[in-house]
Order: C-alpha cells, then structure tokens, then sequence
C-alpha cells in the first residue's frame, strides 16, 4: 500500500534542505542557486515543490528572486525568527527603534536630497492632514499615510542599507502606529511631521535630528507613564486596531493645522 506525502510536507522539506545548504556554506550570500530543474532532481520533488520552497525562503529573506536572471543568495540566515521577536517587542522598543532610524534618515535626507524627492515628502505630508480617525478604515489609510510619509525620507536618504532596513521592518513599523492609535497613545501631529519637512528642506541635518526627537518625544513620554504597556506587561492584541477613544487634541488638529499646508524652504 502506497502512502501519499502531502505537498505541503514536501515543500516544507524541500525548503529545509536549501536552508540547510545556505547556512552550511554550500551557496555564498550573491552566489545564484541551481536552476528549478537541477534542485527538483537533487531533492527529488517536482519543480513545483521547488518553486514552493523557493517562495519560503524568499518571505524568510534567505533568498531573492531575480525576474529573467534567477535565484540568490540575499541571507545566511533566517530572519523570521528575528523579525518575531521585533513583532513581540514592546511598543517602547519599537518606537526607540524607529526614532532612530528616523533620526538619521532625516540628518542624511537633509544633505542629499533630490528636489524630486522633496516633492515627494511633501506630498505625503499633505496626505496626513486628514482630521482624526473616526472609523477602522480611516484607521487603516492614516497608517499607510504615515508610514509612507517615513519611508520617503529614509528614500531621500540615497543610503540602500537604511532604506533596506526600513523596507524589512515596514510591517512592523505600521503595527506600531496602528498599536498606538489602539492604546490610545496619540501620534505624532501634523506640525511636527511639517517640522522635519521644513528642516530637510533648509538643508539643517542639526534642525532635522531636533525635529524627529521632538516629533517622538511626547509619545515616548506617555510610553514611559503607561505601566500597561512595558515590556513585562501581557502583549496587546496583534490585529486591526479599533477606532481610538475621542481625544480633544486629535479632534480638533484639522482646525489647529489651518494654513499650515504649505511648507517652505529656505
């Protein structure tokens, strides 16, 4: 009697067998991997099993896919497990984390920007004038918005590595700006997003990094008051964050950032 190994258990093995290689030093980080045909005969699967195993790899960042070129090496080791732990982190570290990155995204984007990539800051800064959150959809937009604004500074920062860095963490960083509306921490406003703007775009790496600090300072502040949410604390709920509870100071930001839309350089 013949047994069928699910395809999925043989993806899995499949997939354990290259990571298995990769960390054993067979495929050096650059070096492009055997073609789908030559791995499906050594592992002895179908090359769709392989394609399988190739796509875990790829999410783990062990491996990237070349369109027209082929499969290499990006990583010696998984990072998923890296990338857990970031996810389990406190809010605090989380924010610590991304101060950091903002700071020196901003110091680097105020010295080599393109004008092109001024105009992309301040187009994202414009989307973020859009009032308080009052459904789970706006929730959602205000997340993307924000991080999108973040990331087009790190992109003006012309460093791949940074800009690397921001991308593998991208979920992670949105997860902490939905957990803050959720725990009812408040984000960063407006005038302090159009105060680094207006820093890059005098071209002060100095008024840049003051900028970001004070843009994080008020919510770090609020993080070291809140006892539910460090470290030793249980964990908050990984998902679509509600709708934060009304808070006069988001109610009314629309009417406090009137004829702040335009920011100038110098």
């Amino acid at each position: 009697m013949t047994h069928t190994i699910p395809r999925q258990l043989l993806s899995d093995r499949a997939a354990r067998a290259l990571r298995e290689h990769i960390t054993g030093g067979r495929w050096r980080i650059g070096q492009r991997l055997p073609v789908e045909a030559e791995l499906a005969t050594e592992l002895q699967v179908s090359r769709g099993t392989v394609r399988e195993a190739v796509r875990a790899l790829v999410t783990n960042g062990m491996l990237e896919v070349r369109q027209g070129s082929g499969t290499y090496v990006r990583a010696r080791f998984d990072v998923a497990p890296s990338l857990d732990a970031i996810r389990r982190a406190s809010l605090r570290d989380q924010y610590e984390v991304r101060c950091a990155l903002d700071v020196e995204a901003a110091r680097l984007a105020a010295v080599r920007h393109a004008p092109a990539h001024l105009e992309t800051i301040r187009k994202r800064l414009l989307a973020l004038d859009c009032g308080a959150p009052t459904s789970e959809a706006d929730v959602r937009l205000l997340v993307e918005r924000d991080y999108a604004f973040h990331a087009a500074i790190v992109d003006a920062s012309q460093n791949r590595v940074l800009i690397e860095t921001y991308r593998i963490l991208s979920a992670h960083i949105e997860q902490s700006i939905a957990e803050t509306l959720s725990v009812g921490l408040r984000e960063p406003d407006y005038a302090s997003h159009a105060a680094v703007v207006q820093a890059i775009a005098a071209r002060d790496p100095e008024w840049a990094e003051r900028a970001v600090r004070a843009m994080f300072a008020p919510t770090l502040a609020e993080l070291d008051a809140r006892t539910d949410l460090r470290a030793d604390a249980a964990p908050a709920p990984r998902g679509v964050p509600a709708v934060p509870q009304s808070d006069p100071s988001r109610a009314d930001q629309s009417a406090r950032r009137s004829g702040r839309n335009t920011v100038t350089s110098s």
